[in-house]
């Protein structure tokens, strides 16, 4: 068992990480933003730039309202996150994105993971780029909902095309100088 997690841990971080990587017969222009935007921002730590990779490929699945790809991004960012002292409790909120019967549960529960790795990456080392918390006061029946980006441009996950762009800035997370 130990060595099946390690392969998927392994492959997690390798295909996050490995934003060069050109997908045969890939056209589709949104997947080419989102590497860039990975790109942008480089972490300290491997492990939690393996953690932010997944969860901007989780958040972007949201943002363009794709389940299946959900799912997989969440599958993925749950291994990353339960590898990560201090985030095993986090990985179990990435399994119910995962296993989620529907984009509406995958995005309720996107409000506590964010919630948990937002906190995590206040403290992260950033070397390069910014990370951008936004929110979106209207989320989760006007409880409102915040969520990590790698650019200032509002692009929301709560609510995908029906308001793409109800948010704002809360907060740029960029490297000390």
């Amino acid at each position: 068992m130990r060595k099946y997690l390690a392969v998927v841990l392994i492959t997690g971080i390798v295909s996050c990480t490995n934003t060069d990587q050109k997908v045969a017969g890939n056209s589709d222009t949104t997947s080419k933003v989102v590497e860039t935007g990975i790109a942008d921002v480089e972490l300290k730590d491997n492990k939690v730039q393996a953690i932010y990779n997944g969860y901007i490929s989780l958040k972007d699945a949201l943002v363009s309202t794709k389940f299946e790809d959900a799912q997989k991004a969440a599958a993925i960012l749950k291994t990353g996150l339960a590898n990560y002292k201090g985030c095993e409790s986090t990985s179990l909120i990435a399994d119910k994105i995962a296993t989620a019967k529907d984009i509406q549960t995958q995005r309720k529960e996107f409000t506590s993971l964010s919630s948990d790795v937002i906190a995590l990456f206040k403290h992260a080392d950033v070397v390069k780029g910014a990370i951008f918390v936004q929110h979106c006061p209207m989320a989760n029946n006007g409880d409102g909902g915040d969520w990590l980006s790698s650019e200032k441009k509002i692009q929301n996950p709560y609510y995908g095309d029906e308001m793409m762009e109800c948010g704002r800035v809360l907060e740029e997370i960029k490297a000390a100088k």
